[in-house]
């Protein structure tokens, strides 16, 4: 049997960009303060009119040229996000429809910011049966529309993006030799948004007085610990599940959190900090986007070369996390 591979990539951030130094002007911060413990200098953030589904279509069409397919070729759209167009359809469905992917069968995955490594998990599956020849996994986010944009707190770290990746079951691209993907429900009020759900009453005057509609962190000292373990488990299931240590992987792409949990993944790993990708300068946390936007550009600014070995890994709000082993071609 043919292989499960990555054939084409593709990623988009909106246009806008904020700075910290526009954060200054509306908050009690100071760019100083923002970069010291998060390492985000700016973060991207879209358009009145942007919806996660436009940001998803871009990202795909770039991941379908660079596979050299087209929309009708697809066979599987699954998109992660937490902040899907609707509630009702799916995200995917706004995508899919905006693709004209006619013959595709879609639908959304909610696993915050380990999304994409689930995403890739489901497809893989798909694909081995014989379901499915091919699949669009994509991350895309608008998370500034979730945000109380009075709480320095929580505000300083998001940003909106989109990234994506073809698989499908042929003998080119890079190889995915194995995807590994855990949960901790019990821990699941860590990242919260608490209005919207069958849990609380109908978005209301009142709740949104009070920030229910907000995206909320709790606990965030015992969370960074939590992140950096699950991280360097993650990695370290990787590459022993596929014969290696993590000092022979050549480079690891995290979802990008916090500068300071990915410098504490390397030092926890004993790998050079230049072996961990890093772009959350620029782009902020996009959650599930986060690891397909930096995949993307890591190949397409030569940072992947043929041979490389790639882990990808992610932790999110659920609790979630995993990884996946790359064999890049």
């Amino acid at each position: 049997m043919a292989s499960i591979r990555i054939v084409g990539t593709g990623s988009y951030v909106p246009e806008t960009v904020l700075t910290n130094y526009e954060l200054e002007k509306t908050l009690e911060t100071t760019d100083e303060w923002i970069v010291q413990r998060t390492g985000i200098r700016e973060r991207r953030i879209a358009d009145p009119h942007e919806a996660t589904s436009d940001l998803a279509e871009k990202a795909s069409m770039k991941a379908l040229d660079a596979a050299g397919m087209s929309p009708e070729d697809l066979d599987l759209i699954i998109l992660a996000t937490i902040t899907p167009d609707t509630c009702c359809p799916a995200g995917a469905n706004w995508l899919q429809a905006k693709l004209g992917a006619r013959n595709a069968v879609s639908f959304d995955v909610t696993a915050a910011c380990t999304g994409f490594i689930f995403g890739l998990s489901i497809a893989e599956q798909y694909l081995k049966n014989g379901q499915y020849k091919n699949a669009l996994v994509v991350a895309s986010e608008v998370l500034s529309r979730t945000l109380n944009w009075q709480d320095r707190g929580t505000c300083i770290l998001w940003g909106d993006a989109a990234g994506a990746a073809i698989v499908d079951i042929s003998e080119r691209g890079a190889k995915l030799l194995s995807i590994h993907i855990h949960s901790d429900g019990s821990a699941g009020r860590n990242l919260l948004l608490p209005s919207g759900g069958s849990a609380t009453t109908p978005i209301t005057e009142a709740s949104v007085k009070e920030g229910r509609h907000y995206l909320t962190m709790i606990d965030a000292n015992r969370t960074f610990k939590v992140a950096v373990k699950r991280f360097a488990e993650s990695c370290e299931e990787a590459a022993a599940h596929n014969g290696y240590r993590v000092s022979d992987v050549d480079l690891i792409i995290p979802h990008q959190a916090n500068l300071r949990i990915l410098r504490a993944l390397a030092e926890r790993l004993k790998i050079p900090t230049d072996k961990v990708f890093v772009n959350i300068d620029r782009y902020g946390n996009s959650s599930a986007a986060t690891v397909p936007l930096a995949l993307d550009q890591a190949v397409r600014s030569g940072r992947i070369q043929p041979g490389d070995k790639i882990i990808l890994t992610a932790f999110g709000g659920g609790l979630t996390w995993g990884s996946s082993f790359v064999h890049w071609h």
